[in-house]
């Protein structure tokens, strides 16, 4: 019966390769244009309120991308106004047999006097995604004294964003954790996922139904956006345009935390809502990157950003978090472990949701946490914002490896 289920899992991720493989040979052909939005005051068509309609303003822009797009030899995909950012995206295609680069593309649509930027589409991979048999227990429950953190928090009121694969919202361990579930890869429902569905179990995991494991902050409510597939080789992979969107839908929905378990090159459009998410209050931990080079290291590399790894030696700045053989929460209702600094910036996003039950006021992610020679201490960050209440954490600073 065994190999029969091994077999199917097999068949099922060779049946999904070739749609995987598609979506990011599609990704890579594209270019965003993006046309400044006038300012709210200053609108034509009375959308005062972010809502931009099919307004005079609108009309134009469409006009605009579409002189762009005849001028240059581009095909409009669609387009997406951005109040946040200021812009409205357009989203163009090089046509199939054009020889020229997407960058090539960006470069030239940018040098028109009407467009505020120009950018092509870039890939992201999730960081690391190693599964095997489930293991008994959590490192989290002694390295981190989880059952004492939860006598002072359990992210409680606080809301967290997974930008990520997709999450199995009905799974035993995450039934009514998550408050949003959107799909940014394709107009389907969400589906079920391996790396976004280990993720959000590590974060918010359901503590009282007495099965599973228990999530770093059992209370807190999931915000979970898929902008990632799952492609061959247990690969997860994200579209810099997919991001952009989770990003935006991060902060319309109020997320307190964002996630980040991935890495890719730097994107000046994900930065411009990175630095709106962190303007309006939010908290964002990445993932260190493990694979490529130094233009492979954002979101790590943004300003303000909490970088976690899984394991020294660590840039400057940097934490280390538990990240090996870590139960987690997989698709089709069962339990995993995994390893990765995915997994890691996971844990990290679940001790800050506690801190931000403690102090909605907490100022910024690097000034919330305390670590140790490297090492996030959880005990000593969260006795820094119990208040008056008394710590039930034992030994302060001594966590083990």
């Amino acid at each position: 019966m065994k190999r029969w289920l091994v077999l199917l899992a097999a068949l099922l991720l060779m049946a999904a390769a070739p749609r995987a493989f598609a979506q990011a040979e599609e990704a890579q052909r594209q270019v965003l244009v993006m046309l400044n939005l006038p300012k709210a005051h200053y609108r034509p068509d009375g959308s005062y309120a972010g809502s931009y309609g099919t307004g005079v303003g609108r009309q134009s822009r469409q006009r605009v991308a579409q002189d762009l797009a005849r001028r240059h030899g581009l095909e409009i995909r669609s387009d997406w106004p951005m109040p946040l950012a200021g812009v409205d995206c357009f989203v163009m295609r090089l046509p199939d047999g054009d020889r020229r680069s997407p960058a090539e593309a960006a470069t030239a649509v940018a040098e028109d006097a009407r467009v505020a930027w120009a950018q092509p589409v870039s890939l992201y991979q999730a960081e690391g995604a190693g599964q095997e048999p489930l293991y008994a227990a959590q490192p989290a429950a002694q390295q981190w004294q989880l059952a004492e953190l939860h006598q002072l928090a359990t992210g409680r009121g606080v809301r967290v964003a997974v930008i990520d694969s997709g999450v199995q919202a009905d799974h035993p361990d995450l039934a009514g954790q998550v408050a949003h579930n959107q799909n940014f890869v394709d107009d389907r429902p969400p589906p079920a996922e391996g790396h976004g569905t280990a993720v959000a179990g590590i974060i918010a995991a359901r503590a009282d139904n007495g099965a599973g494991i228990a999530g770093i902050a059992p209370q807190a409510r999931l915000i979970a956006l898929r902008a990632c597939w799952q492609a061959a080789n247990a690969q997860t992979m994200c579209t810099s345009l997919g991001l952009a969107k989770a990003l935006y839908a991060a902060i319309q929905q109020g997320a307190h935390i964002i996630n980040l378990s991935l890495g890719g090159p730097d994107d000046r459009l994900l930065g411009l809502l990175l630095d709106q998410a962190q303007a309006r209050g939010a908290t964002i931990v990445a993932a260190l990157p493990t694979r490529g080079g130094p233009g492979s290291r954002f979101p790590a590399s943004h300003p303000g950003v909490l970088v976690v790894g899984n394991a020294p030696p660590l840039p400057i700045g940097a934490v280390f978090a538990p990240g090996r053989d870590v139960p987690s929460t997989a698709p089709g209702g069962g339990w995993t472990v995994v390893t990765g600094s995915s997994f890691a910036a996971a844990h990290a996003a679940g001790l800050l949701a506690l801190v931000r039950e403690l102090d909605m006021r907490a100022p910024s992610a690097t000034a919330l946490v305390t670590a140790a020679q490297g090492r996030l201490d959880s005990c000593a960050t969260l006795a820094r914002h119990v208040g008056t209440r008394v710590s039930s954490c034992k030994a302060l600073g001594q966590t083990v490896d």
